[in-house]
C-alpha cells in the first residue's frame, strides 16, 4: 500500500532496509545525562516495529552549558558514552541501524525547567534574539574548542559502532544562531551580511567531524528554515540563497540534509513553483544533489483547519518522484512503535494515533 516507504536505501556503505528514519525527539529521560537500560529499551522497541534507522534525541557535546535540562543525555565522559554503548548493542541485537543526533542548545532556554546550566551561556554574539541580550559572545578560542567538542563527540560515536551521525544545525540552536543575521552580528570570518559568510562556522565544524569519523561514515545535518518560537521565518528567501546556504556545506562532508519544517506538505518557496510544489527536502536535494530526509506532520492528524488529511499517498507520491529519499517520523512513532510494520501490512485501523500524554513516558 505504501510500497514507496519500504524500498532499501544506500548511504555511502550503510544500507537500510526502509525509508522510514524515527526523528529525534528531545526526551530528558537521562539522570546525570547518562542513557539508562530504559532508553536502550525504547529505541530497541523501535527497531522490532520496523523503523529503518533512528536517529536518537540530541546529546550533547563537552561545552559547559551546551545542555538546556539536567535529563538531556551526555555525548561525552565514560558514564554517558557506556551508556550510549549500551544503547546502539541493545539496537544492533535486534538487527537495527542507528545514529546519535549531537548538539549544543547555545543560548535556547529549557522549555520544560527553569533549571540553569553550569558555566557560560554561549552564542555567536551574546544573542537569544534580535535585540535580547542572553549570555556572551562567543571568542575565537570558544569556537575553536566547540569544533573540537563536536569532533570528539563524532570519534566516540565511530567507536561505539554506530552506523551515522547527525549534527544539530537547526530550530535556533548554537549552529542555527550563526546562520542567523538577527543573532549574528559578528564582525570577523564568523559573520557577515550573507547567509553564505555566516555559513563558515558550520562548515569549518562539518569539516573537523568528518576528519574525525573518517570518508565512509554518513554524515547528516539538521537544517531549518523556521526557528524555536516562530515557524514562518525563512532563512533562505530564495532557492538560489538556499543552494548558496547549503551547497558549501554538502562539499564540507555532509551526506544527507534532514530537512525539518512543521509541515512536510508545505511548499519552501510556493511563490516560485506554486502552492504544492518543492518541500524543503525536496529544494535541497535540487539544489545541492545530496541525499535528504523530509519531516515534519508525518502521520499525524491534522489540527482543526488545516486541510491536510491523514493520508500518506501524498507523500509516497513526492517519494516516487524522487523528490527526496528519506521519510522521518517523529511523534506518531513515539505513540506507536510499531507504526511501519502496521503501515506496511496496510492495517491502519491498528495504529495507535499520537497523545501529547505519551511525551511524558518512554512508551
Amino acid at each position: 500500500m505504501f510500497h514507496s516507504l519500504f524500498q532499501p536505501c544506500r548511504l555511502k556503505s550503510l544500507t537500510l532496509e526502509n525509508r522510514i528514519v524515527m526523528a529525534p525527539m528531545t526526551r530528558t529521560f537521562a539522570p546525570g545525562g547518562v542513557p539508562t537500560r530504559e532508553i536502550a529499551d525504547y529505541y530497541r522497541r523501535r527497531v522490532e516495529g520496523g523503523v529503518g534507522l533512528i536517529i536518537s534525541e540530541g546529546a550533547v557535546v563537552d561545552r559547559p552549558a551546551a545542555r538546556n535540562h539536567p535529563g538531556i543525555p551526555l555525548f561525552h565522559g565514560t558514564q554517558a558514552l557506556d551508556g550510549w554503548g549500551q544503547v546502539i548493542a541493545e539496537v544492533h541485537r535486534a538487527g537495527g541501524k542507528m545514529g546519535p543526533q549531537i548538539w549544543h542548545v547555545g543560548p535556547e532556554p529549557g522549555y520544560r525547567t527553569e533549571w540553569m546550566p553550569d558555566g557560560k551561556i554561549e552564542s555567536p554574539s551574546g544573542l537569544l534574539e534580535q535585540g535580547r541580550p542572553r549570555g556572551s559572545a562567543m571568542t575565537e578560542e570558544d569556537i575553536a574548542d566547540t569544533i573540537a567538542a563536536f569532533a570528539s563527540a563524532a570519534a566516540s560515536a565511530r567507536a561505539l559502532g554506530f552506523d551515522v551521525l547527525e549534527i544539530h544545525g537547526a530550530h535556533g540552536y548554537l549552529i542555527d544562531k550563526f546562520f542567523q543575521p538577527e543573532t549574528n552580528l559578528r564582525t570577523d570570518r564568523y559573520g557577515g551580511e550573507s547567509l553564505k559568510q555566516r555559513s563558515r562556522f558550520a562548515a569549518e565544524l562539518i569539516r573537523s567531524v568528518r576528519r574525525a569519523v573518517g570518508p565512509d561514515f554518513p554524515l547528516i545535518l539538521r537544517v531549518s528554515q523556521w526557528k524555536s518560537g516562530d515557524f514562518d521565518y525563512r532563512l533562505a528567501r530564495t532557492p538560489q540563497e538556499l543552494g548558496d546556504w547549503l551547497m558549501p556545506l554538502v562539499e564540507a562532508g555532509v551526506d544527507v540534509l534532514h530537512c525539518s519544517q512543521r509541515r512536510f506538505w508545505e511548499a519552501a518557496f510556493p511563490e516560485v513553483d506554486g502552492e504544492r510544489g518543492l518541500n524543503l527536502a525536496g529544494w535541497a536535494k535540487k539544489t545541492t544533489g545530496a541525499t535528504t530526509i523530509t519531516v515534519g506532520s508525518v502521520g499525524i492528524r491534522p489540527e482543526p483547519g488545516c486541510e491536510h488529511r491523514l493520508d500518506l499517498t501524498g507523500l509516497c507520491r513526492r517519494l516516487d518522484r524522487e523528490e527526496f529519499d528519506l521519510v522521518a517520523v517523529g511523534r506518531a512513532i513515539l505513540s506507536d512503535p510499531g507504526w511501519p510494520m502496521k503501515l506496511r501490512a496496510g492495517d491502519l485501523d491498528a495504529v495507535t494515533s499520537f497523545d501529547p500524554a505519551h511525551v511524558a513516558t518512554l512508551a
